[in-house]
């Protein structure tokens, strides 16, 4: 391998460490607004996370309170919660993995999708600028470029001037991360864990390699080598 791109959410940090982050800084907002204890507003956001998945939270919350949904009330919540300096941290086998990486020389990009603000405030938390060559958030592009399109991977094959058999995509979500680009032949490697853990897709949505922690990479790529 010559070039190694990771996902960003659930592969190199939890991405709930975020969502518990954003909702911390929501419920301290609403709380003024609401007179109702922090801790509640927040306990009550993760069950509804828990219950309903992440759709509809400040809606729920805040008509639980108020009676009735206040799309203006949702509205700031959710810039509050886009908006706030995220309490995040690289998960240590990524910690090892880039170290390593960045000693060997290899080139390291990250492709990820979403809020372009939100992925950007995350990248700068963890401070992965200073430790990838670049970054690509795929809403920067348009989002008809984000993934399962190819567009990113193609930028970076051709800013490297490798073949796409020398890169290596590393991602968590089999729905998306892996099906655009291993047509083109892009080697991809899965991580198991996240919202996608226990998921099983058809063989072509599916990484060539699957493993439990990022470290495992190396053994991947001296197979591949051998």
């Amino acid at each position: 391998m010559k070039v190694v791109v990771f996902d960003l959410d659930d592969t190199l940090y939890e991405e709930l460490t975020f969502v518990r982050s954003g909702f911390r800084a929501a419920a301290q907002f609403l709380s003024e607004v609401l007179e109702v204890p922090e801790q509640e507003l927040f306990d009550r956001m993760w069950d509804v996370l828990m219950r309903d998945g992440r759709g509809a939270v400040f809606d729920t919350v805040v008509a639980h309170y108020r009676g009735k949904p206040v799309k203006g009330l949702v509205r700031r919540a959710i810039s509050v919660y886009r908006l706030h300096k995220p309490d995040i941290a690289l998960l240590p086998d990524a910690e090892d993995v880039l170290e390593r990486l960045k000693r060997a020389g290899m080139p390291v990009y990250i492709v990820t999708d979403g809020n372009k603000r939100v992925q950007e405030s995350k990248i700068k938390a963890l401070g992965l600028a200073e430790r990838v060559k670049d970054v690509f958030v795929t809403h920067r592009f348009g989002i008809r470029h984000a993934k399962p399109s190819p567009y990113c991977f193609l930028k970076i094959r051709d800013r490297e001037r490798v073949s796409p058999r020398e890169i290596v995509y590393v991602g968590d979500n089999p729905h998306k991360d892996f099906v655009g680009i291993k047509p083109l032949g892009f080697r991809t490697i899965r991580i198991r864990r996240g919202n996608w853990q226990g998921t099983v897709m058809p063989a072509e949505y599916e990484a060539d390699v699957s493993i439990d922690d990022l470290r495992e990479i190396f053994d991947v790529f001296n197979r591949w080598r051998n």
